[in-house]
């Protein structure tokens, strides 16, 4: 399963993204949507699953979900804003990926057999920070992986 992962739109979802997700089976939104017809224009790819961010303080995005736990071909996946507040133990919880926004900066890393991936931001530019999207794989014997995907800009 190839799953489209993206955070920080604040308000712009730039025509780059959709591109970049073409082909993706699910879209997931790690917050600060900023504008809720953003979905549906992701929706036209594939169905979106969305969690509130610091920004979605009114509106429609303002009652989404803090977090979400998605079952994913035989994966729990856990979705936050901001990985600092991460209270639990997702190696204990049996979480096979945490995705998170919020900074702006993607990464990918491992820590005690747990994907941490954030896609960055493929909204309004911050500081020198690139644009990015991010994949990700998973399939049901495997661990999932994360690619980060540099959108050219103009």
């Amino acid at each position: 399963m190839k799953v489209g992962v993206i955070s920080d739109t604040h308000g712009l979802l730039r025509p780059e993204v959709m591109p970049a997700l073409a082909g993706v089976e699910r879209i997931l939104h790690l917050g600060d949507v900023g504008k809720a017809d953003i979905f549906k224009s992701l929706e036209k790819l594939a169905p979106v699953t969305a969690i509130r961010g610091n920004i979605d303080r009114s509106g429609p995005c303002s009652r989404l979900p803090e977090t979400d736990v998605l079952l994913l071909d035989g994966h729990y996946i856990y979705m936050l804003h901001d990985v600092h507040t991460l209270h639990l133990d997702p190696a204990a919880a049996k979480f096979a990926a945490v995705l998170h926004g919020h900074s702006h900066q993607p990464g990918i890393r491992r820590h005690k057999g747990v994907l941490y991936f954030n896609p960055g931001s493929c909204g309004p530019r911050r500081f020198e920070l690139p644009v990015t999207v991010g994949l990700l794989t998973i399939e049901k014997d495997a661990d999932p992986t994360a690619q980060i995907v540099h959108l050219v800009v103009s």
